[in-house]
């Protein structure tokens, strides 16, 4: 049986695959802890809100992730056949005297834009906003988009 030292040039290669298995697996686990709704930002800088979007044979549901926010910080706009979701959040007034030793709630611009199908009433759009999750109803044509075409 042969021994490998880590001080050799094999036991130094060995240390370093298990490295980066061991990288590897960590950021998958803390990737899948902390879900696909973890916080992302833009280029901007601006957070860009979670969310889920479900389709039925009569709507698409789009439900955005909004905590601490109230419907008037919302603005809901379609624009160039896309749904835009922004808006802001501001710290409270009564903590600027004073100090504060932890902030860990996020304040500041969201923005989140998703594209729409071309099979969407967009005069039809409704949304609410409950609980610090914003649901926005997109209600689909009855007939299907797009036409035949003859070729001549």
């Amino acid at each position: 049986m042969e021994l490998f030292w880590p001080d050799s040039e094999y036991g130094r290669f060995e240390t370093s695959v298990s490295r980066l298995f061991d990288d590897f697996f960590k950021d998958f686990n803390s990737a899948r802890r902390s879900g696909s709704g973890a916080l992302r930002t833009n280029t901007h800088g601006c957070r860009i809100p979670p969310l889920d979007v479900h389709e039925n044979d009569k709507e698409f549901l789009i439900n955005a992730e909004l905590p601490g926010v109230t419907k008037e910080q919302i603005n809901l706009d379609v624009r160039e056949g896309s749904l835009l979701i922004s808006g802001e959040t501001k710290r409270d007034e009564k903590y600027k005297e004073g100090n504060t030793h932890i902030q860990e709630r996020l304040y500041g611009a969201f923005s989140r834009t998703i594209s729409l199908p071309r099979n969407v009433k967009t005069e039809e759009i409704s949304a609410k906003f409950e609980n610090g999750i914003l649901e926005v109803k997109l209600p689909k044509e009855d007939k299907p988009s797009g036409r035949k075409i003859d070729i001549k």
